[in-house]
């Protein structure tokens, strides 16, 4: 699971280009959260950050919940 913090607001009509990734947006920022596959998963979701020249402001690894693995 990953965050990836971004400056500016997307629509949630992008999730579906976002490899299906949530979108949350508040105080200026866009927040995509969600489960990766691998890193090349998340190489191609960087590059579509880029691609749209969006301000990338975090990436953060988030651990799944105990109740996750269960």
């Amino acid at each position: 699971h990953y965050r990836i913090k971004l400056k500016g607001h997307l629509d949630e009509k992008w999730s579906e280009w976002f490899e299906g990734m949530e979108i949350s947006t508040g105080g200026g920022e866009t927040i995509l959260s969600g489960q990766v596959a691998d890193q090349a998963a998340l190489h191609g979701l960087l590059i579509r950050i880029l691609d749209l020249n969006l301000t990338l402001l975090q990436v953060e690894r988030i651990e799944p919940n105990h109740e996750d693995k269960q």
